[in-house]
């Protein structure tokens, strides 16, 4: 099957998928059209969802003033600095749950199954409108900082009880060509008939690629640290960080009318 479109050169769908790049980096003088942006959610949205509820909303932010003050809820990263649009897709049981109420009914989606539904959900919208972006030439990039400050951004983009913040995704045209990530090998991930647990040489053997590049061996020396686990355990997602943060997301669910 073959892709084509304006901006792109014919390329396969297995092409695609195994060259595409995280885009953190947004050309300044090169807007993204809003009806383009409309075009690509309404398609999106044609992604499968449980039940056809469709539990989810995406504040779509441009103006760059906006941009600016929604910067520091996601540590001002490059990607928000520079980006042409920030699309913050949120997990919405209000206006699910106002429509049953409409409709006489008691709601019923306030729970851990209801937001796990959401999660699912909404995670494969925001994924479907990735794709679909990169087909049309924009470059994307996920902030994995949506939930660490789920209550400033709930401020920010003034998110009534029941909508949460779950992922953010800037978008623009890309003003860099990064390298294609690295990824761990496939018998890392796939598992035939049941699942393999694997043995110790193995784990090493997954992992042997990644720790020995120049970029990771940096990372690792620059923080005192012994191999490439400590460096993730220790430094980048320590247990103190994620227990302070998964507290902080726990309150402010309650506070929306969701227990977990």
């Amino acid at each position: 099957m073959i892709i084509v479109n304006k901006n792109m050169e014919h390329q396969s769908i297995a092409d695609y998928f195994t060259s595409r790049r995280t885009i953190r980096a947004y050309d300044p003088d090169r807007q993204v059209d809003p009806e383009l942006i409309d075009r690509l959610i309404r398609s999106a949205a044609q992604a499968p969802n449980t039940g056809n509820m469709q539990i989810y909303s995406v504040i779509v932010t441009t103006d760059p003033r906006e941009i600016e003050t929604l910067a520091p809820a996601h540590f001002s990263q490059p990607a928000i600095m520079s980006a042409k649009a920030v699309l913050t897709f949120c997990l919405d049981l209000r206006r699910y749950h106002r429509w049953c109420v409409l409709g006489g009914s008691e709601q019923g989606l306030n729970n851990l199954q209801g937001y796990s539904w959401g999660v699912m959900d909404t995670s494969i919208f925001a994924q479907q409108f990735v794709t679909l972006a990169e087909l049309e030439g924009l470059g994307t990039c996920y902030l994995g900082t949506t939930t660490y400050n789920a209550p400033m951004i709930a401020d920010t983009l003034r998110l009534p009880e029941g909508v949460v913040p779950l992922i953010t995704v800037t978008t623009g045209y890309p003003a860099e060509n990064p390298a294609v990530s690295e990824r761990l090998p496939l018998n890392a991930i796939l598992h035939h008939g049941f699942y393999h647990d694997p043995s110790d040489k193995e784990l090493k053997d997954f992992y042997s690629e990644k720790e020995s590049m120049d970029t990771y061996r940096k990372f690792v020396s620059e923080n005192g640290k012994e191999n490439l686990a400590q460096l993730y355990a220790e430094v980048r997602y320590p247990r103190a960080s994620n227990e302070h943060f998964s507290a902080v997301l726990k309150e402010f669910l309650k506070n929306q009318g969701i227990e977990v």
